[in-house]
């Protein structure tokens, strides 16, 4: 509909009382859909939020979704029973501008359901915002202009030459908007499905993981696949492209095949699971994340660790909690041999009993290691169950707890000694031989 029609539709309402019974319904539609919306968020979607689960997923943004698309259904339904009786020509305005609205805010919440879960807005989001609203408004004021259906047969009657055929530029935007649509469901129905299945505390975490991942893969991919189909692409054209990837993947990309295997073996015969604590040749630390490339190991000191997962599968890994989860922490002191060693070791024995973390059974225990030249060496062994929080804790207040005994002098330490009798033999000698011991 032209614009110069579209005003003078809207010119001859004004002068008849369907105008403000349109306006009245537009008023009451868009206060219904925002107040429903408003309804459901406290009373449901809250609800449901705080009990976990694939409904209570994305509720601070769905919220945003929800008022348009409701006022939209309710506008729709308004214009469907009105205009068997008046015109409806602001109605007919009114809609595109709600669409529009309902259409940006629900990209814009798969949007940041994908890519914005754990943390702000990139720059880079925010202006892909900006161009997919602007592109929206336009798309709507070429509609309401009555433009659009010039665009569209501009758009379908040019076309590029591709290859022995040709593709109208129509065809061209209508499969990027279907990969852009496909990919982004896929995308969001994948971070839905992996925060669905992290939050399933009866599976194994590496089996979560591992099929969080797959089911992502299968998703991007069936989305591809089906994308290109409605462009119009011929399938079997992939066929190359695997036999091209299949040489890159023997050639220059065999270790990152390899690494993205390990990582699928790693997960499904869960030899290494989040909150593991290893040792892998000079790297220590927490498992804090395994991805399908690599694994991330968080050490004590607040620091992280990208190990190809190749490693982990063709190194030697020192796992402390695979089949059991106990740990046993030692320290060590030298008592003075002037000790009463059956004493002093039934004391040390008791220091790590009611210390945070340290277990009651297996008991701890005290070991004499060795005779050294300051005393006897011994070592005072207890058990925590919790490894992937380290030992410096509990060692250091089973210290504590030593070094008091030590200042109020149960415990006497052993200090180093030298006998100096053969050095006086040797010094008499020397002096009895000196010319002036002679003269003397």
């Amino acid at each position: 509909m032209p614009l110069s029609d579209l005003l003078a539709d809207l010119l001859g309402d004004i002068r008849q009382p369907a105008i403000v019974w349109q306006a009245f319904a537009i008023v009451l539609c868009v206060g219904a859909g925002w107040g429903l919306a408003r309804l459901i968020h406290r009373s449901w979607l809250h609800e449901r939020a705080e009990q976990g689960g694939l409904l209570g997923l994305g509720v601070a943004s769905f919220g945003r979704v929800l008022p348009p698309l409701l006022a939209l259904a309710f506008l729709g339904m308004a214009k469907l029973v009105m205009e068997r009786y008046q015109s409806v020509h602001l109605l007919r305005v009114a809609l595109p501008l709600l669409t529009s609205m309902a259409v940006i805010r629900t990209v814009f919440y798969l949007l940041r359901r994908v890519f914005a879960r754990h943390g702000p807005l990139g720059a880079a989001l925010q202006t892909f915002e900006k161009v997919f609203a602007l592109i929206v408004w336009l798309g709507v004021a070429l509609h309401l202009t009555g433009v659009l259906p010039d665009v569209i047969r501009f758009l379908e009657k040019t076309t590029l030459p591709v290859g022995a055929h040709s593709v109208s530029l129509a065809e061209l935007l209508q499969g990027a908007v279907s990969i852009v649509v496909l990919m982004m469901l896929a995308l969001w129905a994948g971070a839905a499905l992996e925060e669905r299945l992290m939050g399933l505390e009866r599976v194994h975490s590496s089996l979560r993981v591992a099929m969080a991942r797959i089911s992502r893969a299968v998703l991007i991919l069936v989305a591809v696949l089906f994308s290109l189909s409605l462009a119009g692409l011929d399938l079997t054209v992939l066929s190359v492209f695997g036999g091209a990837l299949g040489v890159g993947l023997g050639l220059g990309m065999q270790r990152i095949a390899s690494n993205y295997v390990s990582g699928f073996i790693i997960l499904l015969e869960r030899s290494l699971t989040i909150g593991d604590p290893i040792t892998l040749d000079k790297y220590s630390g927490k498992v804090a994340r395994i991805n399908t490339r690599y694994t991330v190991l968080r050490s004590t000191d607040g620091t992280q660790t990208l190990l190809p997962n190749e490693m982990l599968i063709t190194g030697v890994v020192l796992n402390q909690s695979v089949t059991n989860r106990n740990q046993r922490l030692v320290t060590k002191l030298v008592v003075s041999y002037d000790s009463d060693l059956t004493e002093v070791m039934a004391l040390l024995e008791a220091q790590p009993k009611g210390v945070a973390r340290v277990l009651e059974e297996p008991a701890p225990n005290v070991l004499l290691n060795a005779f050294v030249a300051d005393g006897y060496e011994l070592e005072v062994g207890f058990w925590i169950a919790d490894p992937e929080n380290g030992g410096g804790g509990p060692i250091s207040e089973v210290n504590k707890k030593i070094y008091a005994l030590v200042r109020a002098g149960t415990i006497k330490l052993g200090h180093p000694t030298m006998d100096t009798r053969l050095l006086d033999a040797h010094i008499t000698s020397l002096v009895s031989r000196s010319p002036q011991s002679g003269a003397n």
